[in-house]
């Protein structure tokens, strides 16, 4: 084994099989057996033999954190107990303390940091924790729970780089080979890399043969820059709207497990994670929160290559706000070509949205949204400017249906939005 971190630390030092098989059968009564779904779309749209999907969305809580955090806070001892516990998260690490706290009887303190969706905190809330939100980004919420556990003597319970949190969340790797079995390639969204440190150990001590993708958002992308430089690499900021793996930096246990252990590290886009988003909700028919759907987003992307493969992807999690979840469903679908926005010039307001509504509707479309806007110099004077929203079977039904309403009679489409990456469009303007 080689030597990770700051220390002489390897990964079977952090985690082994055994450690999991332990944990899995310490929290089995507490979990949800949650279901792994195969998609025949998702394997068609990229290639593979076979797709199934670890569904950790539908596991309690939300997310798979409630297995590593029970896994920790069961070992406890009774003097640690009664002190109570701290953690730090963005969100479903704390709602996963939170519930296991309640579970065992343990009072739970939790920081969160300011990016952290209002469901996910009031969900943690819920569960009986007392909740302190500071800090713009994950470290100042790991600093401050830090502090707090010296200060009032708390254990403090880390979100990813510990060993019994690590193996927690590598019990998801054993069911997966129950589940879909004979795996080519795994999926999994890193954070501070707990999730992956875990699946990666589970699966591979098994069958060294099995590929471990990991996925990050390019906005918080630390692993690829520290697996290029041997060591671990900090961001100075994240951007993404990914927050639930919105991290900075792996740590010295969750680094050794990577670094031996994960077979390659992948980046997606926002825009890539909202189409995802979109094909789990139309096809899948789940809601995933957008660290969850990373993994599809790169099962659908064209930086790999799994033609012809079985592969498993791990939905780690669904606690999202909906009205936030609804609109990057709707940027998802846009760029899929799904969904369009048009200025239509409309004569003889109000009477001409019969012929708006009327032709859409003979195009086979479906009209989302209308709404009247102000006039700007650059509209005609004599027609009322009206916004459209619509839905589609694809681009080209949309263009198709965009192009009936510039022709009919009254009507005149100024501008619109069609087409995967945003294409945008004029009409006539006649």
């Amino acid at each position: 084994m080689s030597e990770h971190g700051d220390g002489d630390r390897t990964a079977d030092g952090v985690v082994t099989l055994a450690d999991i098989e332990d944990a899995r059968e310490r929290i089995d009564d507490v979990i949800n057996d949650t279901p792994l779904d195969t998609s025949r779309t998702l394997a068609e749209r990229s290639g593979a033999a076979a797709v199934g999907l670890k569904l950790e969305n539908m596991q309690r809580t939300g997310s798979f954190k409630i297995r590593g955090a029970y896994n920790t806070m069961a070992q406890l001892p009774e003097s640690a107990r009664e002190r109570g516990v701290v953690t730090s998260s963005a969100g479903n690490h704390a709602q996963g303390v939170a519930h296991a706290g309640e579970h065992l009887g343990i009072d739970t303190t939790i920081v969160v940091p300011e990016v952290t969706p209002a469901a996910k905190i009031d969900a943690t809330r819920g569960y009986g924790a007392d909740v302190v939100v500071h800090g713009d980004i994950y470290e100042r919420s790991y600093e401050r729970a830090l502090a707090l556990a010296e200060e009032h003597g708390y254990a403090f319970v880390h979100p990813f780089d510990d060993g019994d949190v690590i193996a927690g969340q590598g019990t998801i790797g054993l069911e997966l080979r129950e589940e879909f079995g004979d795996i080519d390639t795994v999926l999994v969204s890193i954070g501070g890399g707990g999730l992956i440190a875990g699946i990666a150990t589970a699966l591979t001590a098994h069958d060294d043969d099995i590929r471990v993708v990991g996925v990050q958002p390019e906005g918080a992308a630390h692993v690829p820059p520290s697996l290029e430089a041997g060591e671990i690499r900090e961001l100075g900021g994240v951007d993404t709207v990914a927050e639930g793996i919105a991290d900075t930096r792996l740590l010295e246990r969750t680094w050794a497990v990577v670094s031996e252990r994960v077979d390659d590290v992948v980046t997606v886009s926002d825009a890539e994670i909202t189409c995802a988003l979109a094909v789990l909700a139309e096809r899948v028919k789940t809601v995933a929160e957008a660290a969850g759907a990373a993994p599809v987003a790169a099962l659908l992307g064209d930086d790999l290559d799994i033609t012809g493969e079985r592969v498993a992807a791990v939905v780690s999690g669904g606690n999202t706000d909906l009205t936030e979840h609804g609109e990057l469903v709707r940027t998802g679908l846009m760029r899929l070509g799904r969904y369009a926005e048009a200025r239509v010039a409309v004569a003889d307001w109000p009477h001409g949205l019969d012929a708006l509504t009327d032709v859409i509707a003979d195009a086979g479309a479906e009209l989302d949204e209308v709404a009247r806007r102000r006039l700007t110099s650059a509209d005609h004077p004599n027609r009322t400017p009206v916004a459209v929203s619509l839905a589609g079977s694809g681009p080209a039904h949309l263009r198709e249906t965009v192009a009936a309403v510039d022709a009919t009679d009254g009507l005149a489409v100024v501008e619109h939005s069609i087409g995967a990456g945003g294409e945008t469009g004029a009409g006539d303007g006649g």
